[in-house]
């Protein structure tokens, strides 16, 4: 077992790294969306935002 650690210890502690920075991607999302945050940059102004979902409707009308 000890062999095979050390043989992986590279990969498991990139793995271990890139794990802790997906956490705090997805710890800070929730954060933003708990504290009204969109997924954009308008501040949570979406009605006046093109990017936000609210807006999306609008632009795809069929003719």
């Amino acid at each position: 077992m000890l062999e095979w650690l050390t043989a992986n210890a590279a990969t498991i502690i990139i793995s271990l790294v890139l794990l802790a920075v997906v956490c705090l991607i997805v710890r800070k999302l929730v954060k933003d969306k708990r504290s009204g945050k969109g997924g954009c940059s308008c501040g949570g102004n979406c009605s006046g935002c093109t990017a936000c979902g609210a807006n999306i409707s609008k632009h795809n009308t069929v003719k």
